[in-house]
């Protein structure tokens, strides 16, 4: 018969041990990560309906796509994006703005229709009416820098919850917004591929309904008012307060913080003209520091 020892009578385990089995549990998990970005799998988004789109709370909440200025772009090697202290997203690529956030939720809600990992087929006409734009030459052509931008970006998300680990994506595998795509220019269409492993990031209802019909109406220059209403549907809370140094970052704007209240109040203004929001205001918090608040309205569930 083994002989059963005490807690006191087991040996540590020797160094070389624990080193072994380290390197075994990250080789098992590498291993998931790789089977799950090459196995097509369906993504069921409840609540989503002709008139919306969807992006994942951690993706809205995230300085991933901004409401940055025309012109050169910041090119991004490994930054790590201002977003919420239980995520850590690490960002390669040039900064994407707000319209390039149209063409994004347009390709996941073209994926909807099929196992994600699998050929998505869209006529590029079909797709720029679909985001609210024409079909014009200069179009088509900023459409297809767009896509390129979005399968040259890249990500390593880490997400806690409760102190602890809940999710990594893109450590073992480049994930990519789009993980590829091919234009035929005969049939003018785009095949895209999203890396099943977005799934994850949807997964348990953590996403944002953006309401697509208001989202079309905002006015020209409204990209700040575009970018916070991603922020507004990623989260529940009727009363939503965010402070004006955290916002300042988040939507990369870089001029003084006084012309970025002008800019934030004219945002809030313009939410409250399509009923997003009410009483957009700039407050001193309790802890003595400028805060955005507004509340929630139903219509931007």
């Amino acid at each position: 018969m083994r002989d059963l020892l005490s807690p006191e009578q087991h040996p540590d385990p020797l160094p070389g041990q624990i080193a072994w089995a380290s390197q075994k549990a990250l080789q098992a998990k590498q291993h998931r990560e790789l089977k799950a970005a090459e196995t097509p799998v369906q993504m069921f988004l409840p609540g989503m309906e002709e008139f919306l789109r969807a992006m994942p709370n951690h993706i809205a909440r995230s300085s991933l796509f901004s409401p940055v200025a025309r012109g050169p772009k910041k090119i991004h090697a490994g930054s790590v994006l201002v977003s919420r202290a239980d995520a850590e997203i690490k960002f390669w690529g040039e900064q994407l703005d707000e319209a390039q956030a149209d063409v994004w939720m347009q390709a996941i809600y073209e994926a909807t229709d099929v196992p994600l990992g699998e050929p998505v087929v869209v006529t590029r006409a079909s797709f720029l009416r679909g985001i609210g734009r024409d079909t014009g030459k200069s179009q088509y052509v900023w459409l297809h820098r767009a896509m390129q931008a979005l399968s040259f970006a890249m990500l390593v998300i880490e997400v806690k919850q409760a102190g602890k680990h809940k999710l990594a994506i893109g450590q073992v595998r480049a994930l990519h917004l789009v993980d590829s795509f091919d234009f035929d220019p005969r049939a003018e269409t785009y095949s895209l591929r999203i890396d099943p492993r977005w799934k994850e990031m949807f997964s348990n209802r953590e996403f944002a309904l953006i309401d697509w019909g208001k989202r079309m109406q905002f006015g020209r220059g409204q990209d700040m008012a575009k970018a916070l209403q991603r922020l507004i549907a990623a989260s529940s809370d009727s009363v939503q307060r965010h402070g004006l140094d955290w916002l300042k970052a988040k939507l990369g704007y870089g001029s003084p913080i006084r012309k970025f209240r002008e800019a934030l109040l004219a945002a809030m203004r313009e939410l409250e003209r399509l009923e997003l929001i009410a009483g957009g205001r700039i407050e001193m918090s309790k802890r003595g520091t400028e805060q955005a608040v507004w509340i929630k309205l139903d219509s931007s569930a």
